[in-house]
C-alpha cells in the first residue's frame, strides 16, 4: 500500500476515534475515507467496525470514572446490543455488494439527519429537587439518572439501533445519546459518553468478530486504521470535557450532507 493511501486510512481513523468520544459521527470521516483509500464500500464498512472497535475500548477506559455509577443502566442495555449486533453483522454479510452500494446514500444520510436533530433538539431543563441537597455531586449525578418504568421499550429500542449499527454503524453513538438522554433526567453528557460508548464497543465488537470470520476486512487497511483510531479516541476522550459536542457535531453534519450528495451522484448521477 502507497504512503498516500496508508495516510488518507490513518488519518480518517483518527479524525473517527477523536470524534466518536466527543461526540459521535465519526464512521462518517471514516467510512469515505477508506473508500478514498479504494476500499470497496462493504469492505470498508467492514474494515472500519473492525478497526474502530478497539478505539471505542479504549474511550470507556477513558470513561471509568464515569461509569462507576451507571453498571445498573449498562446491565439493562447490554443484551439487546447484542442481540442487535449479531443480527445487524449477520443481515451485513448476507446483503450483495451492488445492494449495499445503492443502500449506503441512504444510510449516510440517515446518520447525519440524527446528528442533525440531535443539534436542533431543545436541551432538558433540569429538575427541581425538592429533598435536601445530596452530600456529593456524585450522590446527585446518580441519583438523577432513573431507569424507565417500562424497560421493554428502551430494550426494544436499543435493539433496533444494535441491528442498525451491526449493519453499518454511522450514527449509532447518537442514537444511543438521544435514547439515554430521553430517561435520563439531567444527567451530564459525560456519563451518558461512557455508556454510549461501551455499548458501541459491544455492537462493533460483535460485527467485527463476525465480519473478520467471513473474511470481509481489508487485512492491510485493518491495522492502520485500528493503531490512528485508538489514539484518537484517547485523545478526544481527554479533550471531550473542554470543548462542546454540538460545535463537533455540526461539523461532521456538514461533511455528512457533503458525502451524501457526492455518493448519491457516484451510484445514480453517471
Amino acid at each position: 500500500m502507497d504512503l498516500t493511501r496508508a495516510a488518507l486510512l490513518a488519518g480518517g481513523a483518527a479524525v473517527a476515534g477523536a470524534i466518536n468520544a466527543v461526540a459521535g459521527g465519526g464512521t462518517l470521516v471514516s467510512f469515505p475515507a477508506a473508500i478514498a483509500a479504494g476500499l470497496p464500500p462493504l469492505a470498508a464498512n467492514a474494515t472500519n467496525a473492525v478497526a474502530l472497535t478497539p478505539a471505542s475500548l479504549a474511550s470507556a477506559w477513558a470513561y471509568r470514572r464515569e461509569l462507576s455509577r451507571d453498571y445498573r443502566v449498562l446491565g439493562v442495555l447490554f443484551l439487546p446490543s447484542l442481540l442487535g449486533g449479531v443480527v445487524g453483522s449477520a443481515l451485513l454479510l448476507v446483503t450483495p455488494q451492488r445492494v449495499f452500494d445503492a443502500a449506503v446514500p441512504g444510510l449516510v444520510l440517515v446518520a447525519t439527519l440524527l446528528l442533525l436533530w440531535q443539534n436542533l433538539r431543545a436541551a432538558k431543563p433540569s429538575a427541581a429537587k425538592p429533598s435536601a441537597a445530596p452530600s456529593s455531586a456524585a450522590d446527585a449525578g446518580a441519583e438523577r439518572f432513573a431507569l424507565p418504568s417500562r424497560p421493554w421499550l428502551v430494550f426494544l429500542l436499543q435493539f433496533l439501533v444494535s441491528v442498525y449499527g451491526g449493519y453499518f454503524g454511522a450514527g449509532i453513538g447518537i442514537m444511543m445519546l438521544a435514547l439515554l438522554s430521553s430517561f435520563a433526567g439531567d444527567v451530564d453528557i459525560h456519563r451518558l459518553n461512557g455508556i454510549k460508548t461501551v455499548l458501541a464497543s459491544l455492537i462493533n465488537g460483535v460485527a467485527a468478530l463476525a465480519f473478520l470470520f467471513a473474511g470481509a476486512v481489508d487485512a492491510v487497511a485493518t491495522p492502520i486504521m485500528m493503531a490512528a483510531a485508538v489514539v484518537g479516541s484517547l485523545a478526544g476522550a481527554v479533550v471531550a470535557r473542554r470543548i462542546e459536542p454540538r460545535k463537533v457535531r455540526w461539523f461532521v453534519v456538514a461533511l455528512g450532507l457533503t458525502l451524501t450528495a457526492k455518493l448519491a451522484w457516484d451510484r445514480f448521477g453517471g
